[in-house]
């Protein structure tokens, strides 16, 4: 099949398609007489099983270790479960921040009076300035990045 027909099957476009083989996610593709790519259906397998890796949101690096592993019909399945472990990990700290980012965020909409007057804690505390006294918001740290959320940004 062509690329267009490969791209509708997996799920994954042909521009990306073509990246994967770039970056030697998949091996390249057979070419017809016109140079055209032509695909199999064990190609498309591999396409579809690399999407899915990315909908787990598995880095790339560690997508082509998967597929290696997926192909390596001797491999010990406790390779694979280290993997999908490590991406568990960091899918754990994601949520973490991304939690931590939202809670801050929900303190100082709560400490916003959202009415006419202009003074706006959310704003001031984006601006970096300090929150008043009476509606501190929360200082809370990525711990991957060590960023700071919410609270005061010069303490």
């Amino acid at each position: 099949m062509n690329i267009g027909e490969a791209a509708r099957a997996s799920g994954i476009s042909a521009k990306m398609i073509r990246y994967y083989e770039t970056v030697g996610l998949v091996p390249p593709a057979g070419r017809t007489e016109a140079g055209y790519r032509t695909y199999t259906a064990r190609d498309v397998d591999t396409l579809r099983f690399i999407r899915r890796a990315r909908d787990f949101g598995v880095p790339m690096e560690r997508v082509k270790l998967l597929v290696g592993l997926w192909q390596d019909k001797d491999r010990p399945s406790r390779e694979v479960k280290e993997v999908a472990l490590r991406q568990v990990a960091e899918l754990e700290a994601k949520i973490a921040e991304l939690t931590a980012m939202k809670d801050a965020l929900a303190e100082l909409a709560s400490a916003c009076h959202g009415d006419n007057r202009p003074d706006c804690p959310i704003l001031r505390d984006l601006a970096g300035a300090s929150c008043s006294a009476a509606h501190p918001a929360p200082t809370l740290h990525s711990a991957k990045t060590g960023e700071r959320f919410g609270g005061n940004r010069s303490a």
